[in-house]
């Protein structure tokens, strides 16, 4: 087992209420996306609650989904969200969400067998938009190792 795991928040502003019509597609493909990532290689854990997914959690407003999630790597994180039927769903993202004009989504490292807290990301978070991408907290594009892998420094990468 790695010393680290990736760990991963990204927020999206709903369009329109999930419980609405434009978002019924959204809504019936969320938990064959879930299962998804769940047997995607380098997957360790995702923030669910009682109904198997994280829509009823909002610490980020009533209208705002968060997804919490660890990976073992960048690389098996990036697979996933890139190079698998998720894809689909990223595409369609205009139709479900609305435009943000700053980071929602942040990246960072996690000792192997601890799981971050929604206060936690949510720190990262604001990090990542205060202080733009660090070791602490980055993005795909500009993403740093495992703190036992090299020294930090920017790995500087285009989107898959």
């Amino acid at each position: 087992m790695p010393g680290y795991h990736l760990a991963q928040l990204n927020i999206a502003n709903l369009a329109a209420p999930l419980d609405s019509p434009p978002l019924a597609d959204f809504v019936a493909n969320l938990q064959r996306i879930n299962a998804l990532a769940e047997a995607s290689p380098g997957f360790v854990w995702r923030l669910a609650d009682e109904g198997g997914d994280a829509t009823a959690l909002s610490p980020f407003g009533e209208d705002v989904l968060v997804n919490l999630s660890l990976w073992r790597d960048v690389e098996s994180l990036s697979d996933y969200v890139y190079k698998s039927a998720h894809t689909e769903m990223l595409k369609r993202r205009r139709e479900w969400f609305e435009p943000v004009a700053q980071a929602h989504l942040v990246l960072w490292w996690v000792a192997a067998g601890q799981r971050p807290s929604l206060e936690e990301a949510a720190e990262r978070l604001q990090r990542l938009r205060r202080e733009g991408p660090t070791p602490a907290a980055f993005s795909f594009r500009q993403r740093f190792l495992a703190p036992d892998a090299q020294p930090s420094l920017p790995l500087e990468l285009a989107r898959d």
